[in-house]
């Protein structure tokens, strides 16, 4: 025992003194290399001076960085993500210049610029070379994070740890289920091939046992993550039509990615449930447009406009910048992923792809924030989370759908991002086995993408512009870009604490006569604002006889919805096709007198999705789905996407549950999951199954717990408490 004791001081002691001499090494480089980095005095040293100097001061670096780093982090809680982001370099120089003027004789001296350069590359190599030391004993890498885990159990409560299991509900957005399938047979996503039973490392090795099992459901008309989301954390999204909306009795337009429109759908959830939420008692909400009632919240869109104390948890932020190099690592992630965007979309420019989309302006930091910043932060915090033993935690990572949107689903682009989701998968699936409770880790998915490209580039118009000339109004010469509704622009604005709204004003009137027409992935919403009630298909042809012929028979248009005061609900498609949407077939199998008309290609579940829609107050006077290839699963977006989702037809409507076989099938054998309120139900019974350890949950082997006896040494070691480390950026 003793013995023992002695070898793992002797390790740990060559690994400090292994980065001591690699940050030595490093400095002496940097001042070689730079001109306003010295370290001798002005009348020159000998070279063992200068490697005594750079000692001193490689060691006096990484005195403060381990004493005084964390504590000026923890002082910057409340500084916005990714000004603390910006904040750190500074923090960080100004360290390495307080270790400078710790060496005697100051022969150490750097201007401000370039401390900034030399901590930066220090703190990196030392974070690398002390990960690479520590990623080759076991021992340490367990007893680290049994450490980690004890440490946040006291700091929690000072109670024991936990025997029921907690669940961890991680939403990979946009992430259809054929998408997903496709990319474990690629061999994209080793660590989901392994719950499900399909991959090994060698081919001659029979796979191991299936821990999870998957299952697709099938999404409401509006499939996107306003609607989705909303439902599955708050058990509704009734009166949620689309991504956004325009609602007459205020005047407003909503926008399931505005804070203050997220606050508010999430407010009206909460009145129509009677609950606070899937997360309520002791969850933890992370990266997500709503809370889900949980406690703990990081980056949670719905509390961005709120300045309570409540909705001030930096967990995640601390958890990844209490070590400087981990600043410093996103930083280089995130300036070498805006220049992997800005080389791919000028490979897709100069080769002329189609389709293509304009990639350029902000978006390649938009592009970067979502693929490293936002999912960095939330990886660490779910983490933190874990470790800390919450009950159940829910976090999106977006990065799949925001390049998806841009590149398309299949792209070179999104299955790059799908291979560095699932290394994410398999940090947080490696941490769960030393958590001081076990967990349960869910994957899902809030829709899919459906490819194609945009009704402007196949047409030289927008939708607008269609509805306009319907109307008998002027069309401008050149079609105008419609917005984007990919959520990460706007968790860019939140993360700045800015929380400007999106299109804030720009769809108010300012002639009654003209409608107001908005986009929601090849879904659009047509509204006469000085209209008080839902215009009458009678009102809409009394007042533009050519609007609704114009929509219904145009190439780009699948169906129109629209209420007549005689007739009820109508479908109309082309050529002069018109069902009362109560005749069209139910999902039961009842036949009305015309099938599904005009709704045939779209699926046996569209007519029900249309008609639930049709129930919602703010519905709007006409709502107008795109065309639909079902043989190439192509859809025509409305808003500048060539991945799109948020109306019908193809991959956009199925997404999928990943769940472990401990606990009971979402659905019986042969049943359908439809609807995002009906996976809220799954969820919150999967919750309950985890806390009251029901009787499904010990009929199989308890390694799906995601828990092992003896972990096998990770392929990547968090270079501080709880950090994100991807060798792939």
């Amino acid at each position: 025992m003793r013995d023992g004791r002695w070898r793992r001081v002797g390790r740990a002691l060559w690994r400090v003194v292994a980065v001591w001499g690699v940050s030595t090494l490093t400095m002496l480089a940097l001042a070689g290399i730079l001109p306003d980095f010295k370290l001798q005095s002005d009348d020159g040293d000998s070279a063992t001076r200068i490697a005594i100097t750079a000692a001193l001061g490689a060691g006096a670096f990484g005195l403060l960085s381990a004493l005084v780093w964390p504590l000026l982090v923890r002082a910057l809680l409340l500084v916005p993500a990714l000004v603390l982001g910006l904040l750190n370099f500074f923090l960080n120089g100004s360290l390495l210049l307080l270790a400078l003027r710790m060496i005697p004789d100051g022969r150490g001296d750097a201007n401000a610029e370039t401390a900034v350069v030399v901590a930066a590359v220090m703190s990196a190599v030392a974070s690398a070379t002390g990960g690479a030391l520590a990623v080759r004993d076991d021992d340490a890498y367990r007893r680290r994070l049994y450490r980690l885990a004890d440490r946040r159990r006291r700091r929690a409560d000072g109670a024991r740890s936990p025997s029921t299991p907690g669940i961890l509900f991680l939403q990979l957005d946009g992430v259809g289920h054929d998408v997903l399938t496709d990319a474990v047979g690629k061999g994209l996503m080793p660590t989901v091939a392994r719950w499900l039973g399909r991959a090994t490392e060698n081919p001659e090795t029979p796979p191991p046992p299936p821990t999870h099992r998957l299952t697709p459901w099938r999404t409401d008309w509006s499939s996107q993550t306003g609607a989705s989301q909303l439902a599955i954390l708050h058990g509704s999204n009734f009166d949620v039509p689309a991504f956004r909306w325009y609602e007459k009795d205020t005047g407003e337009v909503m926008v399931s990615n505005r804070p203050a429109s997220a606050g508010e759908l999430q407010r009206r959830a909460v009145a129509r449930t009677g609950d606070p939420g899937l997360l309520a008692d002791g969850g933890a909400s992370r990266g997500n447009l709503f809370s889900g009632g949980a406690d703990q919240l990081a980056l949670v869109l719905s509390m961005a406009a709120r300045r309570g104390k409540e909705n001030r948890s930096r967990a995640g932020y601390f958890a990844y910048f209490s070590d400087p190099a981990n600043a410093v690592r996103t930083a280089l992630s995130f300036v070498a992923e805006v220049g992997r965007e800005i080389g791919e979309s000028t490979r897709a420019r100069l080769c002329r792809r189609r389709p293509r989309v304009s990639r350029g302006g902000l978006y390649p930091f938009i592009r970067a924030f979502a693929t490293v910043v936002e999912r960095d932060v939330v990886v660490a915090a779910v983490i933190g989370d874990m470790l800390a033993g919450r009950a159940a935690v829910y976090a999106d990572l977006v990065a799949y759908d925001e390049v998806a949107h841009h590149s398309g689903p299949t792209s070179g682009d999104a299955e790059r991002v799908l291979r560095r989701l699932d290394r994410s998968l398999a940090l947080i699936a490696q941490v769960a086995d030393h958590a001081p409770r076990p967990y349960r880790i869910v994957l899902l998915s809030d829709h899919g993408q459906s490819p194609g490209e945009t009704f402007r580039a196949r047409y030289g118009l927008t939708l607008a512009d269609l509805v306009r000339a319907g109307c008998g109004l002027p069309v401008p010469r050149r079609a105008r870009r419609t917005h984007s509704g990919a959520e990460a622009r706007s968790a860019v604005r939140a993360a700045l604490r800015r929380p400007v709204e999106e299109g804030a004003g720009e769809h108010r009137p300012q002639r009654h006569a003209e409608p107001i027409v908005l986009a929601s992935g090849n879904l659009g919403l047509v509204s006469f604002p000085d209209v008080s009630h839902r215009m009458t298909r009678e009102e809409i042809d009394l007042r533009h006889p050519a609007l609704l012929p114009t929509l219904a028979n145009h190439p780009g248009v699948g169906f129109l919805l629209v209420r007549s005061e005689e007739h009820g609900a109508l479908v109309l498609g082309a050529r002069g096709a018109e069902v009362r949407l109560d005749d069209l077939r139910r999902a039961d199998g009842a036949d009305g007198p015309d099938g599904l008309g005009p709704l045939a290609d779209f699926g046996p579940g569209a007519a029900d999705a249309v008609r639930r829609t049709d129930s919602f107050p703010h519905t709007a006077d006409i709502m107008v789905n795109s065309w639909y290839d079902p043989q190439e699963g192509e859809v025509l977006a409305f808003e500048e996407q060539i991945g799109s989702h948020g109306g019908l037809g193809g991959a956009q409507s199925r997404p999928f549950l990943l769940a472990p076989l401990a606990l009971s099938p979402a659905v019986e054998d042969g049943g359908e999951l439809v609807g995002a309120e009906a996976v809220h139900t799954v969820l919150r019974r999967w919750r309950d199954e985890s806390r009251g350890q029901h009787k499904a949950c010990d009929q199989h082997d308890t390694s799906v717990d995601n828990r092992r006896p003896d972990p096998a040494p990770p392929t990547a070691f968090p270079a501080a408490d709880h950090a994100v480390q991807d060798k792939t950026h």
